[in-house]
């Protein structure tokens, strides 16, 4: 059967990652939170202290901008894992001239094998204008093409606009039908 996967799509600054945030706090399972950023200016570095801050000490962080695939495979049963995000982990997969398409499949078999349960937080970035550099072109394709491989694997895919979540695949999860998240 594999893993339980749900995907929250969306765009940028759209409440992903507090969808998927309630949605890991509502299992009342341990939490492992796994970043993908990396702090290359200040502005980052300040933008992580913040989440830090936010998330709180009610999870166990694990930094892992490239070897997602890897630390997916140290996780223990019965926890449930927030990975935020696979925007950030693609990105830095294409600036350090990785081979994606091998990268994407150690990722979802990895998801596939993980023996707890994740959520996983993505950009749409597929509804906006052509881009004009090469670069910004194979990253919305590549984006792209890792949004369907993880949505076909996920049980739940949730789609995330103004802050308000809606279905694209499964069933809204009971901690996101009570109303608007904060």
């Amino acid at each position: 059967m594999g893993a339980d996967i749900t995907l929250v799509l969306g765009g940028a600054s759209s409440g992903k990652s507090n969808i998927a945030e309630i949605l890991c706090f509502s299992s009342n399972l341990p939490r492992i939170y796994i970043a993908t950023a990396q702090a290359f200016d200040d502005e980052m570095r300040a933008k992580i202290a913040q989440h830090k801050i936010d998330r709180g000490v009610q999870w166990h962080t694990i930094e892992a901008p490239l070897d997602v695939a890897d630390t997916l495979k140290t996780i223990a049963p019965n926890h449930i894992v927030l990975l935020d995000c696979a925007t950030l982990w693609l990105t830095n997969h294409l600036l350090a001239d990785n081979d994606i398409d091998s990268q994407t499949q150690l990722l979802l078999d990895a998801l596939s094998n993980c023996a707890s349960s994740v959520v996983i937080v993505s950009n749409e970035v597929g509804q906006g204008i052509v881009p004009e550099n090469a670069l910004a072109r194979r990253f919305r394709v590549s984006q792209g093409q890792l949004n369907r491989k993880l949505a076909t694997q996920a049980n739940c895919v949730v789609g995330v606009m103004a802050g308000l979540p809606f279905v694209l695949k499964g069933q809204l999860p009971e901690a996101l039908k009570s109303g608007t998240p904060s």
